[in-house]
């Protein structure tokens, strides 16, 4: 199997240095970072094959909202294929051949260039003396309690070398915290509010539970949703695809999960962040004016639906 060579076969640093845009590319992985990559280069013209191993598309998010992205990204000529095992990648003349195994069998494209993008490890290998105390989990991550901290008195670590997702906004308020509780200041982390955003387009973003993990923990719970279709700043933007979904408790209607697929996603979550820092219910939503015409209406709407409520699209 052939090793990275910076040229044909790359990292996504290096797909970010490209000074043309390749005819045919070929991306490992349909995780976070392998769409955001293969997304903006279909959009500039690239003829993007994306094979990933999982069987599910976006596995990680809620599937109403994976469905609708995967269907945006077939209609932009993303070619993702799921359940397909790379078994080789052999640079040739004119660009890489890429051998995989899916249900149909043995297979291979050839494209220009080839994005590896299978996700990340923490880079901790020989960080540590062996008698610093330090102990590292299975993968390579430091273990730390709720406030990171380490098994060593007075230290601390914090982002992508600790449990827990690897995300920048998250390693900021970690650093955040240390630094506060250093300074003999009550802090924490809430990690069941940390937003995620694949920026994408359309843009996908969630916070909290999706509908499969409420479902499973067996907690009573009601959903609605609100389309952009029916949104008037969607409409004129032209950006009308996608959806706002709200999961909400049966019982005291907290909201549980908040789930976002389509224009400035990554914006309109700041909202069901905040309002299930608080604790808030859908009502409490229903109930808080958005200015019109706005994307965040669709926030407004979807919470209103989840009580059969909606002003501007069909009950049901």
């Amino acid at each position: 199997m052939a090793q990275f060579d910076g040229d044909k076969i790359i990292d996504p640093w290096d797909a970010l240095e490209l000074d043309a845009v390749p005819e045919r590319l070929g991306v490992i992985g349909a995780g976070v970072i392998g769409l955001e990559l293969g997304s903006v280069w279909a959009r500039l013209g690239a003829e993007v094959t994306i094979i990933e191993a999982m069987d599910d598309f976006l596995f990680m998010a809620d599937r109403d909202v994976a469905n609708v992205a995967a269907k945006d990204f077939k209609k932009q000529g993303l070619d993702i294929r799921l359940g397909a095992k790379m078994t080789a990648a052999t640079t040739t003349k004119g660009g890489v051949r890429v051998e995989y195994d899916d249900a149909s069998g043995s297979n291979s494209i050839e494209v220009e260039k080839l994005i590896v993008a299978v996700g990340r490890r923490a880079f901790t290998d020989g960080l540590f003396a062996d008698d610093a105390g330090i102990q590292l989990d299975e993968r390579g991550l430091i273990v730390v309690d709720e406030q990171c901290r380490t098994r060593v008195k007075g230290v601390y670590a914090v982002g992508d070398c600790v449990r827990g997702p690897m995300l920048a906004h998250k390693g900021s308020e970690e650093g955040v915290m240390v630094a506060d509780l250093i300074a003999g200041e009550i802090a924490e982390v809430n990690y069941d509010v940390i937003p995620s955003v694949l920026y994408t387009a359309p843009e996908i973003a969630w916070v909290g539970k999706t509908e499969a993990e409420v479902k499973e923990s067996g907690r009573a719970y009601k959903t609605g949703s609100f389309p952009f279709a029916a949104n008037g700043r969607a409409k004129a933007m032209e950006q009308t695809s996608g959806m706002v979904k709200i999961i909400a408790a049966e019982d005291d209607d907290e909201i549980l999960g908040v789930h976002i697929v389509g224009p400035m996603a990554g914006e309109l979550i700041a909202e069901a962040v905040l309002a299930m820092e608080f604790s808030a219910s859908t009502e409490d939503i229903q109930r808080t004016i958005h200015a019109h015409p706005s994307l965040a209406e669709s926030m407004h709407e979807a919470a209103l639906s989840v009580d059969k409520r909606a002003l501007n699209y069909m009950n049901r």
